[in-house]
């Protein structure tokens, strides 16, 4: 087995603004296996939430180099590394270098036939005028997602649904709401027909959701990882997005979707902002699931190589070419 890590940095159009920060490009790292010929492809986003660096995951990934050259199984992976970033790019890679070997697609390895997605579109936290501008921009988007920062939500949340009357809305807080907060926002935010919130508190601090009421679904995200994440969610949360750098690849992913339909929550699958080598394990997950989050490509300037085609507000199933 050859193993070779690499960085790339794909150019974001415009900014990308969040409660935490604004960024102008996606840094990610991507792991590449080669065997017989046949070379498997995985990326990931080390993501500073969660204490992780390009550094950090190289450095995960050199650490663990000669048990890919031995060739391991993605099972023995799963024992080798936590979830996380570092673990999903070599997770993806063996999974695209078993296709490859085995002559058999993704799909059938899987046994589901790909249906083409509709994605949510984000909208990057602004102020209300320029989001309600970035809302008509985009209002032949069937499903808008609204990145929140806390202070004047309320008035973005009113002037993208001035600018955009007929999408689906979706709000991704960031873990920038209070309880308080949060009273005071739902009654105005069901009158203006949102349709989903995702994780409104801090992960760390978020019980109260125990008992607050939900009469719109609220989705974990911060506080979801992985299937060891489920027993803390149940109880709080109606939805759980599902990012393959937060389970460590594609492997753990579809093992938390199936227990977390088993468990009655709904699904929702997302991406941290990255090429579309990182959307096509996702998309896997994304199939038959509530609120598919996989527009990284059509944020970028910039794709990688036999990326993903989108058409008519529908992602389209990608080809081997890319993944699997």
């Amino acid at each position: 087995m050859k193993v070779s890590l690499s960085n790339q940095s794909w150019p974001i159009r415009g900014h990308f603004t969040i409660s935490r920060g604004s960024k102008t490009q996606a840094d990610t790292v991507i792991v590449e296996i080669e065997d017989q010929g046949k070379i498997g492809r995985g990326e990931c986003v080390p993501y500073a939430r969660y204490q992780e660096s390009i550094e950090s995951v190289m450095a995960e990934l050199e650490g663990i180099l000669p048990r890919l050259r031995e060739g391991i199984s993605r099972q023995e992976l799963q024992l080798l590394l936590p979830s996380g970033a570092a673990r999903n790019a070599a997770d993806c890679a063996l999974w695209d270098l078993e296709c490859k070997l085995s002559g058999m697609s993704i799909w059938q390895q899987v046994a589901t036939k790909p249906a083409a997605l509709t994605t949510a579109y984000t909208l990057s936290l602004d102020t209300p005028a320029k989001m309600q501008q970035a809302a008509s921009d985009n209002a032949f988007r069937p499903l808008l997602k609204l990145k929140l920062g806390g202070t004047e939500d309320l008035q973005r949340v009113a002037a993208v649904r001035q600018g955009a009357p007929n999408a689906k809305i979706i709000l991704d807080a960031n873990e920038a709401w209070t309880v308080d907060l949060y009273n005071s926002l739902i009654p105005e935010l069901i009158k203006l027909d949102v349709a989903m919130i995702e994780q409104p508190f801090p992960a760390d601090d978020d019980e109260a959701l125990r008992s607050l009421a939900r009469p719109i679904p609220i989705c974990a995200d911060e506080s979801c990882h992985d299937r060891a994440s489920l027993p803390s969610i149940i109880g709080k949360y109606d939805m759980i997005n599902i990012k393959t750098d937060k389970t460590g690849g594609l492997t753990e992913a579809l093992a938390l979707k199936e227990q977390a339909k088993q468990a009655g929550l709904q699904i929702m699958v997302g991406c941290m902002l990255s090429s579309s080598l990182s959307m096509a394990p996702a998309f896997v997950v994304a199939q038959g699931c509530e609120i598919v989050d996989l527009d990284g490509p059509l944020l970028l300037s910039e794709d990688i190589e036999h990326g993903f085609e989108f058409n008519n507000n529908q992602m389209l199933p990608f080809t081997a070419q890319l993944w699997g």
